[in-house]
């Protein structure tokens, strides 16, 4: 029996390897009634002389045990069977009983129901297995799946509040919004209490992001921002691998020199073009290497600079280069917004809403209307809590006493630690105490 190992995608001759739009439930071979099947695995020697065409690599290492862990399909004697994308990770999102439910009812062409011996229907009914995966609930998709599930089986304008760190984050989840989106400029102010001029680095970008996405691994997907990638080829690399590790579902990288600013500062400077598209690139072999389903969102800054139509060009070449969405920061206007969607269509577009900003104020209907896939904004919870912060610290300065909206002077429901707790998990904690007491938990109490 044959096994295989994957191959990084600068290494591989297929096309597919390295493309944004590959069906995450595509099936990539079929073999028939062969104990020499060519089968995915991830074990067995890699030696150069056997890379094929398709950028699989193939070897004479006789295994027939089937590898449950590998995730990917294993065919035994005399058995007919279909191998998964090599470039799928979402297989081993979804549960077996999920899979085997959705395979077992697609019919043959025959008009039997297929699977075969290890529960894999045939390679000719893989449309209509897909049809049946793609209807499962996005429940308990990871947030990248989840995240490609909406921008490529929907119509709909995801909307991601900006948020900065845990509390805002669990604000907003427990609002309900789609989307959460990690502000860099949030991140550097409320981590290093800097502005935003390139001063946070992978380490603190990626730790936040890591906290953000995993107060609920299967909640909101989370769009984290990756500044310029912070370095090289090998950086991004790097970069790529930790936010994938993180449960990131989507990251932007931009066309700015290292030294940076926020998109909404004046001043902004771009780098070259085969710059940026190297950092593109880049990130986009690192993510088909892990065969990750995390988004990668392509943002140019050169409206300021260069004009739009420089935007639009650069967009295009990063949409070439494998990037699944785009973002021009710093409309000039509405009509500049609505031409950038038509003029990269069906390419999805993210907007960047930033209030007091360089770009008028865009609401999330006119989004949706114009045609953008995705609306951040970066400054929904940054903004907010400093109004709320200064004008609650100023009235501590003067009257001596905290004054908090809710404290029941006005007949409110008052706001304190077990209402605030209560947003960051405190009912699942207590839960959790008490299963694993066998009902003797304390915190029933507080």
């Amino acid at each position: 029996m044959y096994t295989t190992e994957a191959v990084h995608p600068f290494l591989s001759n297929d096309p597919l390897a390295r493309s944004p739009n590959r069906d995450p439930f595509e099936f990539d071979s079929y073999t028939e009634n062969s104990k020499d099947a060519k089968v995915p695995s991830t074990s067995g020697p890699l030696e150069k002389s056997q890379i094929s065409n398709d950028g699989v690599v193939y070897s004479d290492t006789a295994d027939s045990t089937p590898n449950d862990q590998s995730g990917d399909a294993n065919i035994s004697q005399n058995t007919t069977s279909a191998t998964w994308n090599s470039g799928n990770p979402s297989r081993s999102e979804l549960s077996p009983d999920v899979l085997f439910k959705a395979a077992s009812t697609a019919p043959t062409s025959n008009g039997t129901h297929g699977l075969c011996e290890n529960g894999i229907s045939h390679h000719k009914d893989a449309a209509q297995v897909s049809a049946k995966l793609q209807s499962v609930t996005t429940e308990w998709m990871s947030g990248a799946t989840k995240l490609k599930h909406y921008l490529n089986k929907t119509d709909e304008l995801i909307v991601c509040p900006g948020v900065h760190d845990g509390f805002s984050a669990r604000i907003a989840m427990s609002v309900g919004f789609d989307g959460l989106y990690m502000t860099g400029a949030g991140t550097t102010a409320s981590r290093l209490g800097m502005a935003d001029l390139g001063l946070a680095q992978l380490a603190d970008m990626r730790g936040n992001a890591e906290m953000i996405a995993n107060l609920d691994p299967y909640g909101p997907p989370l769009i984290a921002d990756m500044d310029t990638g912070f370095g090289g080829p090998l950086v991004i690399t790097e970069a790529v691998n930790q936010y994938i590790r993180a449960g990131v579902a989507g990251f932007h990288i931009e066309d700015q020199p290292a030294t940076k600013r926020c998109g909404h500062l004046s001043g902004k400077t771009v780098v070259p073009v085969p710059e940026y598209i190297t950092r593109i690139r880049a990130a986009r072999a690192a993510i088909d290497y892990r065969r990750a389903d995390t988004q990668l969102i392509a943002r140019t800054d050169a409206n300021q600079q260069l004009g739009y139509d420089e935007c639009i060009a650069r967009l295009r070449l990063a949409r070439d280069a494998g990037a699944d969405v785009g973002v021009l920061e710093g409309f000039k206007s509405h009509d500049e917004a609505r031409r950038a969607v038509r003029d990269l269509a069906p390419w999805p577009l993210m907007l960047n809403q930033v209030e007091g900003g360089h770009s008028p104020v865009i609401t999330v209907d006119e989004a949706r209307e114009m045609g953008f896939r995705i609306v951040i904004f970066s400054f929904a919870t940054l903004g907010a809590m400093f109004v709320a912060v200064k004008e609650g610290l100023q009235f501590l300065k003067k009257e001596g006493r905290v004054r908090i909206r809710g404290d029941g002077s006005a007949g409110e429901q008052v706001i304190g630690p077990k209402q605030m707790f209560m947003v960051c998990g405190l009912e699942e904690s207590a839960a959790i105490e008490d299963a694993a007491s066998g009902g003797k938990g304390t915190f029933k109490e507080v």
